[in-house]
């Protein structure tokens, strides 16, 4: 019997928990502590414990596969090589469009990102990042210079006020909240703000239970009465910062006075006057914010303010402090920082950069050149495009994700993927989107492969393969290049390893540019920016300067604006969605993790117990969930912890899909969805 331990890096969400995967005889058996890593310290949380139950399930793809006459045969992989590349040479650069993903490495989203650009010559190249953080890279960028996390996990614990908005930490992201017990059991106030009374709120020393997309008025209205008694922080403002005036005439207005705040967040007038104090006035405030603040058609707005706060508080560039927005999935970071986003190469250098694009082509010697200096569409636009303008765009290659499930108006989506010529998708198990393609191939599991992916915190962290991919399987960036020398570009993706890889890649992107294998090996790793062999990482950005041209942070006036859809009489009730501790995103990895999926079997919908009372419907009972755009059946789930006219629906169950329900309306610069604000109605189910 062979046995050992293979250290890795958590598949699941952005925190970057490091584990050991242990070995039986060449397959992974379970998981063990990894004490080295300075994020998790050995500890994880359910998902990180049962990790490794997903990876040699009897249902993973092993071998191609080619739809005939409707349905899928088994195929050789030079069959399925053939026929995609003689189908891909019919459609023009504009016709197509790429899926990169945050489930995969930073190798296999360069090598997408390059196929993308010098392949197909598309500028149509987006991941799930629309989806959860585009309006965070957009928003910080615009304030900061840099739309990244600005601070580290480990110097959450120095905060002397922790302000929680749109992150239940502890489910989603649990070894983060552990560090938000840390700076309570060292002193810090705890401020939780959400509708829902989630086990986050429950640590909280004051819990702000507000209506899902009041955010900007929320924010605002602190910063009225933090400028009111004069607690902003006025020599940061002054050395570092712009705006302060036009940010002043906005929250200064009347609309958020305390007593105007209150009755459009719900939020009592003493406890935002508490909240405040609390934040402006702790000497260290960290924010910690998730999708709850970005999947808005404000969500640029939304993370823009919670950058105002901070500059206003001159909480910022020091321990504890900071604009924390946590990543959702393992590497949603990283796939943004390896350009798989339509409007950037790497290191966010903008295709519209005439010296960032002859950089890259120069680079690649693509004989016959690569993508015009254009940006191109983002996920959700491609959606309206291929219901909207029928034959604009006519193929689609995906990897690693699943749209069917993931976006929003389930129906929609469904509608646009069948409208395509042409669909590959290459992926682990078959899903819900694959099962629409034409050609499916079977990828490799994070377990199976060598590689590098990058936390929320910026931190570049190694995979390390630990088994062999099962039958027929190969490395997805493997499927890429294999693709591109069938379409007579085999010069251009001539790696023989991810290490190989990642060295093209850092050459070519200034933030990674002095990271190698050798440095990354280490259990600390390195955050980026690290732009030398010998610079030590960056764990904690704008310390003496923003990323902006003067080096200053931009503040701005943001007035409040209500979601896209509110409740009316038709559709009384406001809907937000979210995540469990127990699952993950579209489930195709937790739902087939055996002890996961016994914990939290399928949804739920959360009611308040008035409006459960109001409506006859009792705890347990199935019940009707209806909105504009679909309806399902789905359990009611009484409780006093969701506040009276608001829902909530996790979004990780096929049978009953929260996004079926939610709409498709946009932030007009980030193109992020409204997935946290629309109306429904409830109904019982008549018996026969």
């Amino acid at each position: 019997m062979e046995f050992k331990y293979v250290q890795t890096t958590c598949p699941y969400c952005g925190t970057g928990c490091s584990f050991n995967l242990v070995v039986k005889d060449g397959k992974v058996v379970g998981t063990a502590p990894y004490q080295r890593s300075p994020v998790n310290e050995g500890k994880v949380c359910p998902k990180g414990l049962y990790s490794h139950e997903f990876i040699n399930s009897p249902d993973r793809l092993t071998t191609p596969l080619i739809k005939k006459d409707g349905k899928f045969v088994e195929a050789t992989w030079d069959e399925a090589l053939k026929l995609i590349a003689e189908k891909f040479k019919t459609f023009k650069p504009d016709e197509c469009a790429v899926l990169s993903s945050a489930r995969v490495s930073n190798e296999d989203n360069y090598a997408m990102m390059k196929f993308a650009r010098g392949v197909f010559k598309t500028r149509h190249i987006d991941h799930c990042a629309r989806l959860c953080h585009a309006s965070t890279v957009a928003g910080l960028a615009n304030i900061f210079g840099s739309g990244a996390m600005t601070n580290s996990i480990l110097d959450i614990a120095q905060a002397k006020c922790v302000f929680v908005i749109g992150s239940n930490t502890f489910e989603n992201h649990p070894l983060i909240g552990r560090k938000i017990m840390t700076a309570k059991a060292n002193g810090a106030k705890v401020i939780y703000v959400d509708p829902r009374k989630t086990p986050t709120g429950k640590q909280a020393d004051l819990f702000l239970q507000f209506y899902s997309g009041t955010d900007v008025c929320l924010l605002n209205g602190l910063m009225h009465i933090i400028i009111e008694n004069g607690w902003e922080n006025k020599e940061f403002i002054e050395k570092r910062c712009n705006g302060f005036d036009d940010l002043k005439k906005e929250v200064m207005k009347d609309d958020y006075k305390p007593e105007n705040v209150s009755t459009v967040t719900g939020v009592p007038v003493e406890d935002l006057k508490t909240a405040a104090e609390w934040f402006a006035k702790s000497g260290a405030t960290a924010i910690l914010y998730s999708m709850g603040i970005t999947q808005h058609t404000t969500g640029v707005d939304n993370v823009k303010s919670c950058g105002n706060i901070q500059m206003l508080t001159g909480n910022l560039g020091r321990p504890g402090t900071g604009v924390n927005a946590l990543r959702g999935q393992n590497n949603v970071q990283g796939a943004c920082d390896m350009g798989a986003l339509p409007v950037v190469f790497t290191a966010y250098q903008k295709v519209i950069d005439p010296a960032a694009h002859k950089k890259f082509e120069d680079a690649w010697g693509f004989p016959d050149g690569i993508a015009e200096g254009k940006n191109g569409y983002e996920v959700t636009v491609m959606m309206d495009v291929l219901t909207d303008k029928p034959g604009e765009l006519k193929c689609m290659y995906i990897m690693g994700e699943n749209p069917m499930i993931s976006d929003p108006d389930l129906t929609h989506v469904e509608h646009a993927l069948k409208s395509l010529d042409f669909l590959v998708c290459q992926d682990i198990f078959m899903n819900e989107t694959s099962v629409l393609a034409d050609v499916v191939l079977p990828a490799t599991c994070f377990a199976e492969k060598d590689g590098t992916q990058t936390s929320t915190e910026r931190r570049v962290q190694m995979w390390r393969k630990a088994q062999d991919p099962p039958g027929e399987a190969r490395l997805d960036w493997q499927i890429i290049a294999d693709i591109a020398k069938a379409m007579g570009y085999e010069k251009q993706f001539a790696w023989k390893s991810a290490e190989e890889i990642f060295t093209e890649m850092a050459s070519l992107t200034p933030s990674y540019a002095g990271m190698n294998y050798e440095r990354l090996s280490r259990p600390e790793a390195l955050h980026w920016p690290c732009p030398t062999k010998e610079h030590p990482g960056t764990p904690i950005l704008h310390g003496e300067k923003f990323g902006m041209p003067d080096g200053k942070g931009l503040m701005t006036g943001i007035s409040f604006k209500y979601q896209t859809e509110r409740p009316d009489a038709e559709y009384p009730f406001l809907l937000t969605t979210g995540r469990c501790i127990w699952h993950w995103h579209t489930g195709t990895m937790t739902r087939r993790s055996e002890n996961l999926e016994r914990e939290e079997p399928t949804g739920w919908v959360e009611i308040n117990p008035e409006d459960a009372k109001a409506l006859g419907i009792k705890n347990g009972e199935m019940i009707k969930a209806i909105s504009r755009r679909g309806e399902i059946q789905i359990t009611a789930r009484v409780t006093d912890t969701i506040k009276k006219g608001v829902m909530f629906i996790p979004f990780h169950f096929v049978e009953c899909a929260a996004n079926m329900l939610t709409i498709n309306a946009l932030d007009p610069i980030a193109k992020i969805p409204e997935s946290k604000a629309c109306a429904v109605k409830v109904e019982k189910i008549q018996e026969a």
